[in-house]
């Protein structure tokens, strides 16, 4: 492989989706898997309830901007935690190859770690010590991105300053740590390469998944008690500085008993409670590579659920042309009854770093985008994720707005480099919902046949969304008591006052809403003026 050219990800190679494995929730009280994800925040914030807990993911933001928005966004509005990147030291290119699309610095150095210290593209060690410090003290539990299935396989400097060749890392790895052909990969190198095993041809053989390449990246033996020490030594610093769990990149290479393995050598958090984990686990392959084969070592990130909910709201034209006109009163099925995993296993989200850029689900351009994102939080199913990322052009490698070396600016969510929809209006509105329905059922659902559906959630919340282009009026019902409501989708109740605007429920539950194109009603019984 050619340094200076870097290898496509993954997901631009093949089409079948990641997902994440990390443990069962804790959302009544009973540990039901290994490790936990707390059920809420301190329970002196306000706005929680027994619901699952509501993740926002900033991905790409830097330590002090992730700081503040846990102090004046995600705390106020009822996150329960946040994901950031992977914050260990990464590799750094100092040139650009001969591609077309090449960016000095993509978005994806950071998941190439070149050494374990916190001398990322994000900040420094005591920005990320103080970040994690900070957001506790708004309520709002730190999870990081860490990638342990590999290290980098191109470049020879890191943003920490340090000199590394693939294989051999001072003071953390030689090439004896690694996996190698024909020991444990079974597909030899490229002619003429220096690599010590190729790089995986076929993602359904679970041996070159766990023990071949991704991409040329140097593929670790974490089957090694010095590679589990190493990496668990990485995750217990992180720990002890407050961070409350973990999501794991490219967790469907290192396997079940390696991931075992490791979690078993790990500390609890300063909460006293074991860590959580979010395996990225790809969909699509067979048995023991399975994201349900990996639910014994945690939640999974939802990808059937990001294609489902692509799929409901998206159609396309004869020639595969996309529109965002599709049939969301399928939903009425949706969940485990419709195929999904069982709600306890997987953590859901609309959209995240990968499926934004290689078409695999909606993204911030798309116009039902946000409704979207309002139905995830007013349908009970997984633990919702929020993910609030860096705009992007037609190159998808695109770098975060950042310096000329390649560290990450401020975020500037006034400015177009930046989508911000963990703050947007109806969004935090939506996350106050989602925390104050609970565990209320679906109830009372209708819909048109098409894009307008409204369904309550027992007696105590109420939600309807409109994936068309034009308004719709109908007449439904809510499921609450008669009485004025304040929409949480445009207003926030302050006293007796709506700054947005009402709906009015009739003495037998009914109400005529009006809802908007690409747009949500919602209210709960919190909410009635």
């Amino acid at each position: 492989m050619n340094p200076t050219r870097p290898p496509k990800p993954f997901w631009r190679r093949r089409r079948v989706r990641a997902a994440t494995a990390g443990v069962a929730l804790l959302a009544a009280g009973a540990l039901t898997a290994s490790v936990v994800l707390p059920a809420t925040a301190a329970p002196e914030k306000p706005g929680r309830s027994s619901a699952t807990p509501v993740l926002a993911n900033l991905f790409e933001w830097n330590w002090p901007s992730v700081a503040k928005e846990c102090t004046t966004q995600l705390g106020p509005a009822g996150y329960a935690g946040v994901q950031v990147a992977p914050p260990q030291d990464s590799t750094k290119r100092t040139a650009l190859g001969n591609g077309s699309d090449d960016v000095l610095h993509p978005w994806w150095e950071v998941y190439q770690p070149a050494d374990y210290r916190l001398t990322s593209r994000m900040g420094t060690a005591a920005q990320f010590r103080a970040m994690v410090k900070t957001c506790r003290a708004a309520g709002v539990k730190v999870y990081v991105d860490a990638v342990l299935n590999h290290m980098t396989g191109q470049g020879t400097t890191s943003y920490g300053g340090e000199a590394f060749t693939k294989y051999s890392y001072p003071g953390v790895y030689s090439p004896s740590d690694f996996h190698s052909y024909p020991a444990n990969c079974p597909v030899p190198p490229a002619s003429g390469s220096s690599d010590r095993m190729g790089s995986i041809r076929d993602f359904n053989d679970y041996r070159q998944v766990f023990d071949c390449e991704l991409v040329g990246l140097s593929d670790l033996d974490t089957s090694k008690a010095k590679v589990r020490s190493t990496l668990a030594a990485y995750l217990n610093t992180l720990l002890s500085y407050g961070v409350s769990g973990f999501r794991v990149d490219a967790a469907k290479h290192v396997g079940q008993s390696d991931l075992a393995a490791i979690q078993s050598r790990l500390r609890r958090t300063v909460d006293g409670t074991r860590p959580y984990f979010a395996l990225e686990v790809g969909a699509g392959s067979p048995g023991r590579i399975s994201p349900a084969a990996f639910t014994g070592q945690g939640q999974v990130l939802g990808f059937d659920y990001t294609t489902a909910i692509q799929n409901a709201f998206t159609s396309y034209d004869d020639d595969g042309t996309p529109r965002n006109d599709g049939n969301i009163g399928d939903l009425e099925v949706f969940g485990e009854a419709g195929g999904l995993l069982p709600s306890a296993n997987e953590l859901v989200f609309i959209q995240n770093h990968d499926t934004e850029r290689n078409g695999s689900s909606l993204n911030y351009k798309d116009p039902n985008n946000l409704i979207a994102t309002q139905f995830m939080l007013a349908y009970p199913y997984g633990t919702p994720q929020v993910y609030a990322g860096f705009t992007f052009g037609k190159d998808t490698n695109q770098s975060p707005p950042s310096t000329a070396d390649g560290r990450i600016t401020d975020t500037d969510c006034g400015s177009a480099a930046w989508s911000c929809t963990d703050r947007q209006l109806g969004v935090k509105g939506m996350v106050r919902f989602h925390n104050r329905v609970g565990q209320a059922p679906v109830r009372n659902w209708y819909d048109d046949g098409a894009n307008l559906i409204a369904f309550s959630r027992g007696n105590v919340g109420f939600f309807s969304t409109n994936n068309a282009a034009k308004a719709k009026t109908v007449t439904v019902r809510t499921g609450l008591p008669s009485g004025r409501y304040c929409d949480v989708i445009h207003g926030v109740k302050r006293g007796g006052a709506c700054s947005g605007p009402t709906v009015r429920v009739r003495a037998n539950g009914t109400a005529t809403i009006t809802v908007g194109a690409y747009d949500s009603v919602a209210f709960t019984r919190s909410d009635r003026l």
